[in-house]
């Protein structure tokens, strides 16, 4: 992507996510139909964290899945949160003061240019923020320096059906009920429209996976949701 585009790009984002933070996690729930919370557990579950290690959870929002590492990891881990949106890093910090947890940094930064040394954390994670970056494989490819060897990284994103007429109802979905939901529960329309088209541009599962393997990442292992609308990606470094 030319680098005006992914500045483009950047600043469009930003402006989402600085938009619509107040009401990002009940939409979250409304859009999704509250599957978004029995994805997340499941690839939890998948990944089968490990007590006393170090992770690094990207374009972490509202803290959700900073949170559940944080629990994982237990009071000798260390799990940091990583946002470029201070508005849904506010958000993240007072969740973060109602828990006992005392395990978590939250950290305002680029997903595309890490501020830390390579071979830092057992893992990284980024759930449904790699679609809004500029540039996939230059986060892939940061979330591979950061990881130690043998660190997993773990991605949950939108995807993209292949089933004939759901497919055609999930993009019908996405491209015309979400922003009009986005509207009526948040007043942000165009930023959904925004949502719908990151969504559609998006790869699709196998597309991603050789992103994964052309970030350096090997044994990249994908599980879809509900007809592929969602899927994960686990690798090792």
């Amino acid at each position: 992507m030319p680098i005006d585009e992914m500045k483009s790009k950047h600043e469009k984002v930003h402006h989402v996510f600085q938009t619509i933070y107040k009401k990002y996690d009940f939409m979250n729930s409304l859009i999704s139909f509250n599957r978004h919370k029995s994805w997340r557990k499941r690839t939890m579950q998948l990944m089968n964290v490990k007590k006393g290690r170090t992770a690094i959870d990207l374009c972490c929002g509202t803290g959700d899945w900073t949170l559940a590492l944080g629990e994982s990891v237990g009071p000798n881990g260390h799990v940091v949160g990583l946002d470029f949106s201070d508005n849904m890093l506010e958000v993240a910090k007072m969740k973060l003061m109602e828990t006992k947890l005392q395990n978590i940094e939250l950290k305002q930064g680029d997903a595309m240019s890490l501020p830390f040394d390579d071979n830092s954390f057992d893992y990284a994670t980024i759930g449904f923020g790699l679609r809004n970056v500029p540039d996939y494989l230059t986060v892939l490819k940061e979330m591979f320096r950061v990881l130690k060897p043998g660190g997993m990284a773990v991605c949950l994103e939108t995807s993209q059906p292949t089933l004939p007429v759901y497919k055609q109802m999930y993009f019908f979905y996405f491209k015309n009920i979400m922003p009009v939901l986005g509207k009526i529960f948040a007043g942000s329309y165009k930023e959904y429209v925004w949502l719908n088209e990151s969504t559609q541009n998006f790869p699709d599962k196998q597309k991603l996976a050789e992103l994964f393997n052309e970030a350096g990442f090997r044994d990249v292992e994908i599980t879809s949701f509900m007809g592929g609308i969602a899927a994960v990606h686990k690798a090792k470094k």
